[in-house]
């Protein structure tokens, strides 16, 4: 830390990271000074710092600075997203990063990253979502790596679950893809906000073959899947609206088909249909559901004419 944060560590500092007292971070401080050369300065908060000596050997070239905006990102999304353990990760290889860096590139990567970060506030997705709790995301993680099962309290359950966990859906709400096996072996999308404890066990398990991710994920519209609405979606966007359309990617299988009137149908295959009436009552009529019936239906009657933009 004293290394890579060129203006220094201070005992505040040193104490949140390691959780420790005040005193046993200044026996570390202490300790330090008898190791290593080191520099100590007064700053403007009255707070001292102890910085490393420049005595590194390894150095790494001025294209690290890219390097260093794209993880400051990835952990304020990580933080964002409350995926605080990978944050905290993503936050060490950062200052490993820095501290291999010369300091006076580190300094002007540092300052450009900051400078980044506060033109680029949009990157934070905006909106509600559910909050899911450190102490639940962290024991779901180490089992996907093993895999390893996990027992979970889940929603109203009064007795635990064990399941076989395959994948993490994120989106405006968070699911565990997962394998209930004393029920079934069909994957089931489990929320993870009403995931209230999660322990991670020593029993590992295999994968589903040809499992991934990117593939279940695709069933889906959103986040939430329903088997029986899986099949075939077609959308018509009015001819003023075409040209918009076209600037989005509704879903990874999509295929769009210009018409000689100047609209647009987008065909793909997923299942959610509420999630799909969520997104297109912002369409307002400037889209017509021709697929499937039972998404028609459920949209028929919201299609409004008086919206003066389009998302």
């Amino acid at each position: 830390m004293a290394s890579a944060r060129h203006g220094g560590v201070s005992l505040e500092e040193i104490a949140a990271e390691f959780t420790i007292s005040h005193r046993t971070a200044q026996r570390m401080t202490d300790a330090m000074e008898t190791l290593f050369q080191t520099d100590t300065q007064d700053g403007p908060d009255r707070k001292r710092r102890w910085r490393l000596h420049d005595q590194r050997p390894a150095r790494l070239a001025t294209r690290a600075e890219p390097a260093i905006e794209a993880l400051d990102l990835a952990i304020r999304a990580a933080r964002s997203e409350g995926r605080i353990p990978h944050a905290d990760t993503l936050s060490m290889l950062r200052d490993e990063l820095v501290g291999r860096m010369r300091p006076s590139d580190a300094r002007r990567a540092e300052a450009d990253a900051e400078a980044l970060l506060q033109s680029m506030g949009h990157v934070a997705r905006p909106g509600p979502r559910a909050v899911i709790p450190p102490d639940v995301l962290a024991p779901i993680t180490d089992a996907l790596r093993g895999p390893f099962q996990l027992r979970v309290r889940y929603h109203k359950d009064t007795a635990p679950r064990v399941l076989e966990p395959h994948g993490l859906l994120l989106g405006h709400r968070a699911y565990l893809v997962a394998r209930q096996p004393s029920r079934s072996d069909q994957l089931i999308n489990f929320r993870l906000d009403r995931i209230h404890e999660a322990q991670c066990l020593t029993t590992s398990f295999a994968i589903d073959a040809g499992f991934t991710i990117e593939a279940h994920a695709a069933q889906a519209f959103g986040v939430w899947q329903n088997p029986d609405q899986l099949g075939e979606v077609a959308w018509r966007f009015a001819p003023d609206a075409a040209d918009h359309a076209q600037g989005f990617r509704f879903h990874p299988s999509q295929t769009l088909e210009p018409q000689p009137d100047g609209s647009l149908i987008v065909r793909f295959e997923a299942s959610g249909w509420l999630e799909m009436a969520w997104f297109l009552y912002q369409w307002g009529d400037k889209v017509e559901v021709l697929a499937p019936e039972g998404l028609r239906k459920l949209v028929e009657n919201h299609r409004r004419d008086d919206f003066d933009g389009l998302p």
